[in-house]
């Protein structure tokens, strides 16, 4: 699958996230046809950074498998905890505002959604993950222009997760 598919595929899956709410009597729906579209908060829009349209710039980075996989469980245990670490350490610092593992065993691993105004900013970031230094992971970058609430998503997914996925 070519990255502009998955691009595609990743922008759809935001949007329905975005847009999901609670299931609601289809007569309080009907009601609600005529509302005006919730009104512009410039606080929140100054605080995620978003221009007029509600958007603004990431830099995302498409994980792949490294050259180096050589590696014995223990040690590609012990560099997949301190990659998890480094995940956190960069969302807790508002760098990292989306990270995930892609299903199935094929070369292309994850994906980070960076709030980075450049691609060199996002390499540097990059770098600092133990997957990366070990050659396990290899990251593309590409600039991307998406939803500023992607921003708010930290604070969400928050309130949502029971455990941590380091312990």
């Amino acid at each position: 699958m070519s990255n502009l598919h998955i691009l595609y595929l990743l922008s759809a899956g935001i949007v329905l996230l975005l847009s999901c709410e609670q299931q609601r009597p289809s007569s309080e729906i009907d009601n609600e046809l005529t509302d005006v579209a919730p009104a512009y908060n410039s606080i929140t829009a100054k605080k995620y950074g978003a221009d007029d349209y509600g958007m603004k710039k990431y830099v995302m980075a498409f994980l792949r498998r490294g050259p180096n996989k050589s590696l014995d469980s223990a040690k590609a245990s012990e560099i997949m905890t301190a990659h998890l670490k480094n995940i956190n350490r960069m969302a807790e610092e508002g760098k990292l505002v989306v990270a995930g593992p892609f299903f199935g065993s094929g070369d292309l691993r994850g994906i980070y959604i960076f709030d980075a105004q450049s691609i060199e900013e996002a390499e540097a970031l990059t770098n600092t993950d133990p997957a990366i230094q070990a050659g396990t992971l290899e990251m593309e970058l590409m600039e991307w222009y998406g939803s500023a609430g992607l921003m708010g998503l930290g604070e969400l997914h928050k309130s949502l997760a029971k455990k941590s996925i380091i312990d």
